[in-house]
């Protein structure tokens, strides 16, 4: 099942709300959620388990990415090769989404609540195996 393809138009219903006045340009990329051999999408359950302050905060900074790539710090940093995190500050935490970016689309592969200054391995490990699966089922 091919769920790659479902383009960020998604974001824009509830529960993510994404509203901006970006939608005048075309995106520099098209955004997608990693899609679970199960057809289960992670980060889109993140999201929607999420106070909807945050989900709007976290939409918001994904369509800034998806209309302005590249982009760097603050809203941007590179964990590794093919691995970007967006770093979201929420109200009274911090909130990252792991992706990769291939051809023309930003692959959402994981989103969770940061609780310390250095972001967890496991974090980063279960990012690593989305995306290694991603280049599998190509």
């Amino acid at each position: 099942m091919d769920n790659l393809n479902r383009p960020i138009f998604w974001l824009n219903r509830a529960p993510f709300l994404v509203h901006s006045t970006m939608n005048k340009y075309p995106p520099t990329l098209n955004v997608k959620f990693f899609c679970t051999e199960a057809g289960n999408e992670p980060v889109r359950e993140w999201l929607t388990n999420l106070p909807r302050d945050d989900r709007k905060a976290v939409g918001t900074d994904i369509k800034t990415v998806q209309f302005g790539w590249p982009i760097g710090m603050p809203v941007v940093r590179k964990m590794e090769p093919e691995l970007w995190e967006v770093r979201v500050d929420l109200k009274e935490r911090i909130a990252r989404v792991l992706f990769t970016v291939e051809a023309s689309s930003m692959v959402l592969l994981h989103g969770f609540i940061k609780k310390s200054e250095k972001t967890p391995a496991s974090d980063l490990e279960t990012a690593r195996q989305r995306k290694a699966a991603l280049k599998r089922n190509k």
